[in-house]
């Protein structure tokens, strides 16, 4: 006779996606740039290592920035980044917020 248990093992998640807490934040950010008239359009992506937030000055670009989400890279350089269009990363941390800033500083000198 064997015992099973009452609840079963959940299997690994075969992607990743952004929580809501984080969406809240990033489309907070995404908001502002669209009322500063910078930003038009946006992707989100969940793939099998990686999640992406897409933002485009227009909808048939490349796209001008990239958050991504690597929880991979939590215990060494933070699972978030920011990646510019030509690709190379503007920053990387554990902390979305803090990540997001340097794309803040953007936003203040396109409104003055």
């Amino acid at each position: 006779m064997t015992v099973q248990s009452p609840v079963p093992a959940r299997p690994a998640p075969d992607q990743v996606h952004f929580h809501r807490t984080e969406l809240s934040v990033i489309l907070s950010l995404y908001g502002r740039f669209v009322a500063a008239g910078e930003w038009r359009d946006y992707g989100i992506s969940s793939l099998r290592d990686v999640a992406i937030f897409s933002v485009f000055r227009r909808t048939a670009e490349q796209p001008m920035y990239r958050i991504e989400k690597r929880p991979k890279m939590a215990a060494k350089q933070g699972m978030y980044c920011v990646i510019g269009m030509d690709g190379r990363i503007l920053r990387r941390g554990h902390d979305l917020r803090t990540v997001l800033r340097v794309l803040e500083r953007k936003l203040i000198r396109a409104v003055d």
